[in-house]
């Protein structure tokens, strides 16, 4: 992509205006200036003290919408769990199998479930899963009995989110293919997930800033008043 094609993407975001919802995610399609289906990226800023233990906020949320790509899954399981993943369309399924491929240095899947007794044998492959956060846990859904469910859920694109270290929380809610409706759906789903989310312990200011952004587009901030007042109505 040019440079020209980016400056030209610039001159249509005023930096100094926060978007309303709607208004932002229409810009965000018409500033994407690849050729390619871009994904469309939130990143949320929080009035939290990421240190602070009782103020980590995480979750999952099942999109309206998907994200929009084929999610690839990989489940640990065994006896009849594992034939309920197969069935439910995992990707790949397996146990001490599965942790020589990992361990050989394949990572050529986006999410990975477990049931609760194969998590010694995860464990094994820790290192390797933890930093790309695709370690399973139980609070967002991804250790557990009924594997079916849970790979029907990541199929169909739920969205997982955490804040980090800076008190920022990045996701992806999509693609610009999918449109500026079916894009809003998606994003109003994400923030009432964050909204609701919010820890009891985080004082003032909660939604500090919101910007979106297309993979190759300007960012574009949005008005996180509009999460705040949606929820109280």
């Amino acid at each position: 992509m040019s440079g020209k094609k980016f400056k030209a993407s610039l001159k249509k975001v005023d930096a100094a205006k926060k978007y309303s919802f709607a208004d932002g995610l229409s810009l965000v399609i018409e500033t994407a200036p690849a050729k390619f289906d871009e994904s469309v990226d939130v990143a949320v800023r929080l009035g939290i003290d990421p240190k602070q233990s009782d103020q980590q906020v995480r979750g999952a949320i099942a999109l309206p919408h998907g994200l929009g790509k084929n999610v690839r899954v990989v489940v640990f399981a065994k006896g009849p769990k594992e034939a309920d993943a197969k069935n439910a369309g995992a990707d790949f399924v397996g146990a001490d199998d599965l942790v020589e491929k990992i361990n050989g240095g394949w990572l050529d899947f986006d999410k990975c479930i477990a049931t609760p007794d194969m998590m010694a044998t995860v464990s094994k492959v820790a290192k390797g899963l933890g930093p790309r956060g695709l370690m399973p846990n139980p609070k967002v859904g991804t250790v557990t009995m009924n594997v079916a469910e849970a790979v029907t859920a990541e199929k169909k694109g739920k969205l997982d989110f955490r804040v980090d270290k800076s008190g920022i929380v990045h996701v992806s809610i999509g693609r610009k293919s999918m449109g500026a409706a079916k894009l809003k759906d998606n994003f109003d789903a994400f923030m009432g997930a964050i909204v609701k989310a919010k820890p009891s312990t985080s004082k003032g200011i909660y939604l500090k800033s919101i910007f979106t952004a297309s993979t190759m587009g300007p960012s574009i901030r949005l008005d996180a008043n509009e999460a705040m007042a949606g929820s109280e109505e």
